[in-house]
């Protein structure tokens, strides 16, 4: 059935790319978070483990909500691995220690190129795609990401 939700065809399509670009990203993000709490390693290690283990359940939730905001423009979320690694913003690489300050600074930087992509997009969707919808679960997403932020620059410090 087709989706009339006042927004044109054409205008769905290019919010939905960038939102899958955004998905790819929060889905590798996700990984690297899953990966930080399997492989972390340190006199920290309880508490640091329970927080990635805080972040990842987090990120799994936005992975859900980004996929099923594409669904709701009419599209259908790219869901493989293969789809996620061309559409990224993030990179997989891991080269650096498996301490905590190590990945926390790894996870930092992802969350801020999110923050990065996020705002850049924002006016977008609601002035020139004329989706206010999105432009404002962005809004809501790109704030989950600032606190996460500023709560691993914290621990940082």
């Amino acid at each position: 059935m087709k989706t009339n939700i006042g927004i044109s065809a054409e205008n769905r399509e290019v919010v939905a790319h960038q939102l899958s670009k955004l998905l790819a990203d929060e889905f590798v993000l996700y990984t690297k978070t899953l990966n930080a709490h399997w492989n972390l390693e340190g006199i920290d290690f309880h508490s640091v483990h329970l927080y990635f283990e805080e972040l990842y359940n987090q990120s799994a939730e936005i992975v859900d909500d980004v996929a099923e905001r594409i669904r709701q423009l009419g599209h259908y979320a790219p869901a493989t691995l293969k789809n996620f690694l061309q559409l990224t913003h993030l990179t997989e690489q891991d080269e650096d220690g498996n301490d905590s300050k190590s990945l926390i600074r790894k996870l930092l930087s992802d969350h801020e190129s999110i923050i990065e992509f996020i705002r850049g997009n924002i006016n977008e969707f609601q002035d020139a795609h004329k989706d206010a919808g999105t432009s404002d679960f962005v809004t809501g997403l790109l704030e989950k990401h600032e606190k996460i932020g500023w709560m691993l620059r914290a621990h940082l410090k």
